[in-house]
């Protein structure tokens, strides 16, 4: 298993629009062989003493951070789609005005080394 993960400064009146763009973007994932694909809205972050999810991203007034992940069934599967999502014509109707800043938006790829569930 593969995993890519995303830590994004949302604005809070934005959480419907970037539900909306996560439902969207989510067919196109799993037709290119995602498994999975969580987003997560921002409950119950602490700050930290060094640095935390808030500096991450350097969180603004009026913004909430959303900690997403999406499984694949291996970092090949994951690069393989990449390209191909972003020429998928699904993903130019979703247009280029997202509602949150790309910029300040932290992204990793992670090999998974333990995976355990109850």
């Amino acid at each position: 298993m593969y995993i890519n993960g995303f830590v994004v400064p949302v604005p809070a009146d934005k959480k419907d629009a970037y539900r909306e763009v996560a439902e969207k973007f989510w067919p196109i994932a799993r037709d290119y062989g995602c498994t999975g694909h969580v987003e997560a809205w921002e409950s119950d972050i602490k700050d930290g003493k060094h640095t935390d999810f808030r500096r991450a991203v350097d969180l603004q007034d009026g913004e909430k951070v959303v900690f997403s992940w999406m499984t694949w069934p291996d970092k090949a599967t994951a690069d393989a789609a990449e390209e191909k999502m972003m020429a998928d014509e699904r993903m130019e109707a979703m247009g280029t005005d997202m509602p949150f800043d790309g910029r300040r938006m932290i992204v990793g790829g992670f090999d998974v080394f333990l995976d355990k569930e109850a």
